[in-house]
């Protein structure tokens, strides 16, 4: 296991007893490099969207068991919020939630000599995606093809 996974994993742990306390859900958690800062960003929602009082309340909560805690070697900075509208499809959670609803797809490299593309997310399982195209057509995608999967945004 990496850091990073190992890192993500414990902070995840910490935060499930505060989640379940306020009644929230542990969306994901990320342990990332950006520039040279690292980042432990938390990402949580709950029925009816996540306010800015709630995330100080797990930031306020979390910080303190980091604290208590600290496992983490780097300095990092520390950032609880929600995953937002266009929140990627990591987990089963995710893709159940989801099914019937428009996704976006993004591959790695071009299919048809396409990249994105959009359907109802039909089927899924741990290796595939599959979508009912607007022209009616079923489209199945290998995971390890998926750069990126979310729900679509209308605007």
């Amino acid at each position: 296991m990496s850091k990073k996974e190992e890192y993500e994993l414990k902070s995840e742990r910490l935060l499930q007893p505060i989640m379940d306390e306020h009644k929230f859900e542990l969306v994901d958690v990320e342990y990332v490099k950006e520039g040279a800062t690292w980042y432990l960003r938390a990402y949580v929602d709950k029925e009816g969207g996540i306010t800015i009082d709630d995330c100080e309340v797990v930031s306020r909560a979390f910080g303190k068991k980091l604290d208590e805690e600290d496992f983490i070697e780097d300095s990092y900075i520390m950032e609880v919020s929600s995953p937002g509208l266009g929140r990627p499809l990591k987990k089963e959670k995710d893709f159940k939630r989801s099914v019937g609803k428009e996704v976006e797809i993004r591959t790695y490299r071009a299919i048809e000599r396409q990249k994105e593309f959009y359907g109802l997310l039909n089927a899924y399982d741990e290796n595939s995606v599959t979508i009912l195209t607007g022209e009616g057509n079923t489209r199945t995608f290998d995971k390890k093809d998926i750069a990126l999967i979310r729900l679509a945004l209308d605007f």
